[in-house]
């Protein structure tokens, strides 16, 4: 296991999920970690996060117009990313746009990820029939295998 995806969308659940893969995966085996959040352009919550939320004025866009979603999500990945510091010996950090569960398994594939590690959030059945569930799809759809880390 050289290469690792690990998506992020702000929640607790995925830092959670960063936070398992330290005890389950042997370092020494690790070359590089991908820390990916996604933004959804068009959706009524673009980017939900749990880090952050005590100070929202920090998020404001540029003249205080409005809540920057990619800042949230800049810092979403840079705190995942400092949970695996020393980890590997290279982590990185992405923020792209579109659907979630599209692009982690679009990035997945472009960097040759041989794992992707997702938090679930715990949704009951209904929630995800009516939202979908993103770690159902990538699960469905990853070309590697997918670890999902269920809240404890």
């Amino acid at each position: 296991m050289s290469n690792i995806l690990v998506a992020t969308d702000g929640s607790e659940r995925s830092l959670e999920a960063a936070r398992y893969l330290r005890t389950l995966v042997d370092p020494g085996s690790v070359t590089s970690i991908n820390v990916l959040a996604v933004v959804r352009p068009f959706a009524a919550v673009p980017f939900a996060s749990d880090f952050g939320e005590d100070h929202p004025q920090e998020h404001l866009s540029e003249g205080g117009t409005g809540y920057s979603f990619q800042r949230a999500a800049r810092e979403a990945v840079e705190r995942v990313a400092a949970e695996l510091e020393g980890f590997a010996p290279e982590v990185r950090t992405l923020v792209w746009n579109g659907s979630p569960a599209d692009e982690i398994v679009r990035a997945a594939k472009e960097i040759g990820a041989d794992l992707i590690v997702v938090g679930s959030r715990g949704a009951g059945r209904v929630d995800s029939i009516i939202m979908g569930s993103v770690s159902h799809r990538v699960l469905n759809y990853a070309h590697c295998p997918v670890l999902v880390v269920r809240p404890t």
